[in-house]
């Protein structure tokens, strides 16, 4: 019937946010426990004709059999489509392969018909949450805790909506009322350690989590919790010991996609890049919450088959600083495709400029990127429709297996982007308007602080030792809004940071490689910024955090091999560092301190 068929994304969600842990932490519409109520509710309906094929669907989700299970639970529906219980199987059966339009479609047509079914409401928040859409999850959990006030998973899922809207100490005291109420729930412990953890009180945030294991040993996603600590900690050996626990459990697909991608990041961290590859590809994973779909036909290529003479387009991914540390691999893919075969770059349209220029037999188009119900879309716009002539298609960081298998494979080449020269010319006179001394770029943050991501980048008065150094010329590389920053360079240092006129340090990439390359040295943490600076082969001192991966298990950088790397001995410790960095400053430009 019309009730039944299946939409098409049609209208964009809000801004898609990295929330693929908090996902987590709401459990699952096909976790064995709501099965389990399910199966009850089937149970209690025992008339219907309907129930055995039902039965067989539910136990299909149980077997990650998603395409089955929503194949019989439209066969029942054709049967009796006003079948509460047969609109929610089907809703969870949709959301597991990722379709979450239509599995609202059906959550809330399974609402409709059943209006105090709880687990349906619950489910509908969580699938809200997982869109994108917080304002309306919190509302519908707020809605369900007026019927059941005491509900743990309710409280749960309600603190991590309000969470995701910003509203960080809100939700961390709202989930210590409750347990002050309720200390036996071992998820809200979870829950809570994740929150303190993100605000960076990992001593807490232990505590707790070893309070939900003691509560429950078998939760997995505390034991997941307990690696990510480990990992910012700086210990990836125990981080894959937890992870490795975590996964033995009984898991949701995305569960296990979120957390083999850590396991691979561990052992990126300690320089295990096969097994570290294999398992990073779980970022694609359509089942990990913050996975991109990659809106391409024809065959993907994957690493083994053959390139020479083939016709390849590469598609640049994640943030910026990944599209531009990946395309290291470029000098490599040309020449493995050879004279009779072609390179069509997809890249951010901001950096296709640097990058047509730096690759001049390589095509290169614009990527774009769209959120649609909770899901990120990467595609090609200017491409023929099917990639025409495209032989294979590959997400950028899926070569790094075949390019860069292990640590012998990184080329001694500093520099493979290339800026513009009239422009770089342009910066290095208008830095003679400077004052007298070498330039140093000046990089202290990400665009990117939410999430626990402020935690591997030290607060701007920790920079107070190297910015006191004598006869150095400090520039600002640094995009976003600094002028706090600024303020408390000049008012409380006594340094004026020179700010260069005439460029939008955020959208002119191009602009911003040329005057990085005009820079005697660029200092500071990895992001956009920094990784086009030492992309041209500039010299630059890296700081980077101790649970941090890219150094791949070493004690320098070998994607840029002319980056010096500073590392904290330990998690926050970024005064030590600092007062490094100044001291070598001095030295490196003759200078006193």
């Amino acid at each position: 019937s019309d009730a039944l068929t299946m939409r098409e994304p049609s209208i964009p969600a809000p801004p898609l946010q990295a929330r693929g842990a908090a996902a987590g932490l709401m459990g699952s519409s096909a976790s064995p426990d709501s099965l389990r109520l399910l199966r009850k509710t089937l149970a209690e309906q025992k008339t219907l004709r309907i129930s055995g094929i039902l039965d067989r669907a539910v136990q299909d989700i149980k077997r990650h059999r998603l395409d089955s299970a929503a194949e019989l639970a439209i066969e029942a529906l054709q049967i009796d489509e006003r079948c509460g219980v047969g609109w929610h199987i089907l809703a969870v059966a949709q959301e597991g392969r990722g379709d979450f339009v239509n599995s609202l479609s059906c959550y809330e047509a399974a609402l409709a018909l059943m209006p105090e079914d709880e687990e349906i409401l619950v489910n509908l928040g969580r699938l809200g949450f997982r869109m994108g859409m917080f304002e309306t999850a919190e509302k519908i959990f707020r809605i369900f805790l007026s019927r059941v006030p005491e509900h743990a998973e309710g409280a749960n899922n309600l603190a991590l909506a309000i969470r995701a809207q910003d509203r960080v100490p809100e939700a961390i005291e709202y989930l210590r009322n409750f347990l002050a109420q309720h200390p036996g729930y071992a998820n809200i412990w979870n829950s809570l350690g994740t929150m303190v953890s993100d605000d960076g009180d990992l001593e807490t945030a232990e505590i707790f989590y070893r309070e939900a294991l003691r509560l429950d040993p078998g939760l997995a996603r505390a034991r997941y919790n307990l690696g990510n600590l480990w990992m910012t900690l700086g210990d990836p050996e125990a981080a894959i010991k937890e992870i490795e626990d975590a996964l033995k459990r009984p898991l949701s697909a995305d569960e296990k996609a979120m957390m083999n991608l850590t396991r691979g990041l561990a052992q990126i961290t300690l320089g295990r890049l096969s097994d570290g590859w294999k398992n990073y590809e779980a970022r694609n994973d359509l089942n990990f919450p913050d996975g991109t779909y990659f809106a391409m036909e024809g065959p993907r290529w994957k690493p083994g088959l053959p390139l020479e003479g083939k016709s390849l387009l590469l598609i640049a991914e994640q943030g910026l600083g990944d599209e531009v540390l990946f395309g290291g691999i470029l000098p490599d893919v040309l020449g493995r495709l050879g004279p009779g075969g072609s390179l069509t770059l997809a890249v951010e349209p901001r950096l296709v400029p640097l990058f047509a220029r730096s690759f001049p037999s390589a095509r290169v188009e614009p990527h774009r990127t769209v959120n649609a119900s909770g899901r990120t879309i990467r595609l090609v716009p200017n491409l023929e429709k099917g990639g025409s002539g495209i032989d294979y298609w590959s997400p950028m960081g899926s070569c790094l297996p075949e390019f860069r298998p292990d640590l012998e494979s990184f080329p001694d080449r500093s520099g493979y982007l290339v800026p513009d020269p009239v422009r770089v010319a342009h910066w290095r006179n208008v830095l003679e308007s400077a004052p007298v001394g070498p330039k140093v770029g000046l990089l202290w943050k990400s665009a990117v602080l939410t999430g626990g991501r402020n935690r591997y980048f030290s607060p701007f008065d920790a920079w107070e030792p190297v910015l006191r150094t004598k006869g150095t010329v400090f520039v600002n590389l640094q995009y976003g809004d600094v002028e706090e920053e600024l303020r408390m360079a000049r008012e409380r240092f006594g340094v004026e940071v020179w700010n260069p006129p005439g460029i939008d340090l955020r959208q002119d990439l191009d602009d911003v490689t040329a005057l990085s390359s005009a820079m005697d040295l660029v200092i500071g943490f990895s992001n956009a910024t920094f990784n086009l600076a030492a992309a041209t082969g500039t010299p630059a001192w890296l700081i980077s955090a101790k649970g941090a991966w890219t150094p791949l298990g070493t004690d320098r950088y070998p994607w840029y091999p002319q980056v010096r790397l500073y590392r904290p001995e330990a998690y926050g410790r970024w005064g030590p560092v600092l007062e490094t960095i100044a001291a070598d400053l001095g030295r490196e430009f003759g200078t006193d301190r």
